[in-house]
């Protein structure tokens, strides 16, 4: 018997109006006789009414469907006994947050598959949000650019950028920063910022989209080796803003003085590394952080430098932080929390370690809203459900009665299963410690960048 795929309404906060299938996609898959029931839900970016017409049953609960498919965490109550459940579940690093949520599916005997870790054979992933997450996340950044220059005295162009939330579609927001950018450039940037420096760490799909929104401002790339140079010869640079882009090699050497950089290496035995970024901290306007990051790896600014870089006579020229990773207590010490897009920046002071939310205060205004992607639901919704449509099929005739190896599943469907009938599969065994105790170190920094 073919199973039923549902499609579950998005409940973690009032912001998250994605879905995992767009009404396009539905048509196509109920055109092939998969059957899609789609939960009512008047907040999704796309009308139950256009599901309908694609030809999917609109039901009030999508719990009995053989399989469900979500986009964000699903509350650890709402799991029935042996279902099969596909969503961002945030657990392979062991988030505490999540633990109750993973203990529920493994009481229950469920069935937990995860996009993140839906990869071909050679690792890749092939279903994921970094792109629209750089996109909204540079949008808000340059947002809170302009913001916090106001509070400091300076009145810039970029004050008429707005959160990406609030503007119709992704081509308006576009539209928006690009119109921003040549009133920049016509009025200059204020005399005392020049040159206005803004730092990408990361070079990835989060990064790339980041690099999108800002490549609509005119700007100068300068690589970070001339960084320092570079800004000690263009204090007068008034039209353009100026781009840096960071690899591994720019933010970290080898222990071991005199070793030339390994990536592989440093992929392998991160603990083998130490940051050098510090330098780059003072040259910098904006940080805009792109990577993927977890404790085998160096941080890029710890408490420490922070507090050394405010604790000197005259303010850094560090203003902002765009932390479109968001991992906190991570990469930055700077973000001691995530935030969301009704409250979506504060300002870190390094001294204290006081972050109040809002634009005011001394330190760095750090803007870390955890689900940026959802800021541009539309956009963000259509590309992802063009990754996992053409997997459905296979998960409507999978058969999860039976063991993995017997399911019928696809490659880089069954990679991404943590749970079968309640048990972590093998490469996920190390999970059940993090039921038990605190997460270790896990996961694969080229994902993300």
């Amino acid at each position: 018997m073919a199973n039923r795929v549902g499609l579950r309404r998005e409940d973690k906060n009032e912001w998250e109006r994605r879905v995992a299938l767009t009404p396009g996609d539905v048509a196509a898959l109920t055109a092939n006789e998969v059957e899609v029931h789609v939960e009512r839900f008047d907040r999704r970016a796309f009308p139950d009414d256009d599901y309908a017409a694609a030809g999917a049953a609109l039901v009030d609960d999508v719990r009995s469907s053989e399989v469900v498919l979500g986009i964000k965490e699903i509350p650890p109550s709402w799991f029935r006994e042996g279902g099969a459940y596909m969503f961002f579940s945030h657990t392979i690093k062991g988030q505490p947050h999540n633990m109750e949520m993973l203990r529920s599916l493994v009481e229950k005997r469920c069935t937990l598959l995860d996009y993140e870790i839906v990869t071909d054979d050679k690792g890749a992933r092939l279903i994921f949000f970094g792109r629209h997450a750089g996109l909204a996340g540079m949008i808000d950044t340059l947002w809170t650019l302009g913001r916090r220059l106001e509070v400091l005295g300076h009145s810039t162009a970029l004050r008429d950028i707005q959160p990406a939330h609030t503007y119709a579609d992704l081509a308006a927001a576009e539209a928006a920063v690009a119109a921003a950018g040549r009133r920049l450039a016509a009025e200059g940037v204020p005399e005392s910022l020049r040159p206005l420096v803004i730092g990408f760490a990361g070079y990835g799909n989060v990064s790339h989209g980041a690099r999108h929104i800002f490549d609509l401002v005119p700007h100068v790339e300068v690589d970070p080796g001339d960084l320092a140079t570079f800004v000690e010869q263009n204090r007068d640079l008034a039209d353009r803003l100026v781009k840096v882009v960071y690899r591994e090699e720019h933010l970290v050497r080898h222990a071991e003085q005199g070793r030339p950089f390994d990536l592989q290496d440093y992929y392998a035995n991160g603990g083998d590394y130490v940051s050098i970024f510090e330098p780059q901290l003072e040259l910098l306007s904006v940080l805009v952080n792109c990577i993927y990051w977890d404790e085998r790896y160096p941080k890029l600014a710890d408490a420490g430098q922070l507090r050394a870089l405010f604790a000197a006579d005259a303010l850094p020229r560090l203003t902002v932080v765009g932390d479109i990773s968001c991992d906190v207590d991570g990469a930055l010490a700077c973000t001691v929390r995530d935030t969301e897009p009704g409250d979506p920046v504060y300002v870190y002071d390094p001294l204290s370690g006081d972050a109040p939310s809002g634009f005011t205060g001394p330190g760095l205004a750090v803007m870390a809203v955890s689900n940026l992607p959802c800021e541009l639901p539309r956009e963000a919704s259509e590309t992802f459900s063009t990754a996992v449509a053409p997997f459905i099929p296979a998960l409507a005739t999978a058969d999860f009665s039976s063991t993995l190896e017997r399911a019928g599943l696809p490659g880089p469907i069954e990679r991404s299963v943590i749970l079968w009938h309640g048990q972590f599969t093998p490469r996920y065994r190390y999970m059940s410690d993090y039921l038990r105790s605190g997460p270790a170190a896990t996961g694969d920094p080229q994902r993300s960048l």
